[in-house]
């Protein structure tokens, strides 16, 4: 571009990979350029898993090179192998060398998706004395300002009220008279089928793409940088994420034709050995935007239409993007920046997550075998991060922050608008019931019900006391005692307290359990920051 000034510097987050994205529109190739940086902080600031930083730089250099190929001027900071060659260690500090180098009249991006992260950039604009252009994010389908005037004035917010809103105003899934396909709205509770003692079979593994030069050398500067952070021993050969918008599109194709079908009767269930089963996979391409939301839901009704899917796996799928995915963005923005502080149970705020949770090493089955999935693929569906890791937290009483903390380092797909509701919110009830209406927890016959975990584990689901009593049945009595009061009034909860209130009547056994939750919890969760496993 010359000594001549840039008239609008575009910047490209990494969760930002989007070629129809709003920052592009009236860009000039001759007068305007695109800004990306790679940066260490944010690699660092939680101790990131080693494939979601080589996921995250292979896609976002890819995404470069797309657009240096359609003539548009990148300027790129890329991480070096050594620290000291960076041009600096922040988004910030790096964005104000690009400033003053080239001289933007504006600045222009889309909706961040992390609430930190804009206000960065607004400091760094004012500070800089440029323009900041913010436009609207156009991947999702509702925009951040309609959720806000939806939620406003009313006294709870219901996932199942909102997605039903959404499915009549993008006419998904419908019959020309306005009634839900099928003849339902909702399939969930037919779709928690376990695999019985003979488990799932033959399940065809999700689709692998081949690693190119673009993502050699990512993986040889992780190695190098942050070989100390968690994550499977060969990253090479564990790395098979697809890093553009063509492989995300087969990756669809390929969920769609195998999986999708019993897609929606096993959501729910889990099996050792089989860390995918019959999901879709795409939650980290769908969060970078390397696909839009709207193919992946338009492909699964073409399936159901042909016949080659069912209408429960259809709608179950329709309602992860369509309904939840929008659902927690909408909460996430309408409630932050407090909401990150909620913690509504009173958690201790150095309780951090068990040490296992790094390195996997557990001795409980269930445990192991989840995060094992998450060490090898930075990735668990979402029964193992919420009813076994994340109900495992909740039931410790680690803090609800330390445990979102934990999640946006350990998992590919973890973006601050849908980590924080998901994790703070519905996994560990910190925000006191504006996610859920109660807090998802269950003995250890939950998890023996739907996985074959509890099968040759040392552990008793069925027992609360004694050295062979499962710690999920022990804390989850243990965690009904303590929030006995909170609770007691809860509808959802009645069943649960009720149970409770009979075995209260055993003085014994409560004081027995509650010895054993303490023991439990003084072993494991001791004050640590989030990377505690390095």
């Amino acid at each position: 571009m010359g000594d001549s000034k840039t008239r609008h510097l575009v910047l490209v987050l990494g969760d930002q990979l989007d070629h129809h994205s709003a920052v592009f529109d009236g860009f000039d190739n001759k007068r305007d350029a695109v800004w990306m940086a790679e940066n260490h902080r944010e690699a660092t600031h939680v101790w990131c898993h080693k494939l979601r930083l080589a996921f995250f730089f292979s896609a976002m250099r890819h995404f470069r090179d797309e657009l240096r190929e359609r003539g548009r001027a990148v300027c790129y900071h890329e991480l070096a192998r050594l620290k000291s060659d960076d041009r600096g260690e922040t988004f910030a500090e790096i964005l104000r060398k690009g400033v003053h180098e080239l001289r933007p009249e504006k600045l222009i991006v889309v909706e961040p998706g992390d609430h930190r992260v804009w206000e960065m950039l607004d400091a760094t604009a004012q500070d800089l004395g440029v323009e900041l252009d913010v436009r609207p994010d156009r991947h999702f389908y509702d925009t951040i300002a309609h959720f806000k005037a939806y939620a406003d004035g009313r006294k709870e917010l219901r996932l199942e009220n909102y997605y039903r809103m959404m499915r009549k105003r993008e006419n998904v899934l419908l019959t020309k008279d306005g009634e839900p396909v099928g003849g339902s709205w909702n399939y969930d509770q037919g779709n928690r089928e376990t695999f019985g003692k003979k488990g799932p079979g033959h399940i065809k593994p999700p689709r692998r793409f081949q690693l190119d030069d673009t993502t050699e050398a990512v993986i040889e500067m992780v190695e190098s940088r942050f070989g100390d952070h968690p994550g499977p021993d060969d990253l090479r050969d564990a790395f098979d994420f697809p890093v553009t918008h063509d492989r995300a599109r087969l990756l669809l194709r390929d969920f769609i034709k195998h999986r999708l079908p019993d897609f929606g009767r096993y959501e729910d269930a889990m099996w050792a050995g089989e860390d995918f089963l019959y999901h879709s996979r795409l939650s980290a391409a769908l969060n970078v935007k390397l696909i839009d939301p709207r193919s992946c839901v338009d492909a699964a009704i073409r399936a159901h239409e042909q016949g080659d899917a069912p209408i429960n796996s259809v709608e179950g799928f329709v309602r992860q993007l369509l309904g939840w995915r929008e659902f927690i963005r909408g909460v996430y923005w309408s409630h932050m920046p407090d909401y990150v502080e909620c913690n509504a149970l009173g958690c201790d705020e150095d309780a951090g997550v068990p040490v296992f949770f790094w390195d996997g090493e557990a001795d409980m089955d269930c445990v192991r075998h989840c995060m094992r999935s998450v060490i090898n693929h930075a990735y668990a569906h979402h029964i193992p991060r919420l009813m076994v890791l994340g109900q495992l937290a909740l039931l410790l009483g680690v803090h609800p922050r330390r445990f979102h903390d934990w999640h946006m380092a350990m998992y590919a797909d973890a973006i601050d608008w849908v980590s924080l509701p998901n994790t703070l919110g519905m996994s560990q009830y910190g925000d006191g019931g504006i996610v859920g209406t109660k807090p998802y927890c269950a003995s250890g016959n939950y998890i023996n019900k739907m996985s074959n975990y509890c099968a040759g584990c040392r552990y008793n689901p069925k027992q609360a006391v004694g050295n062979d009593a499962c710690p999920f049945t022990t804390l989850y009595w243990d965690f009904l005692d303590r929030h006995h009061q909170r609770f007691s009034n809860n509808p959802r909860m009645t069943f649960q307290i009720r149970n409770l209130d009979r075995k209260r009547e055993d003085r014994k056994q409560m004081k027995a359990i509650r010895e054993r939750a303490d023991r439990l919890k003084r072993e494991w969760i001791k004050p640590r920051p989030c990377h505690a496993g390095r």
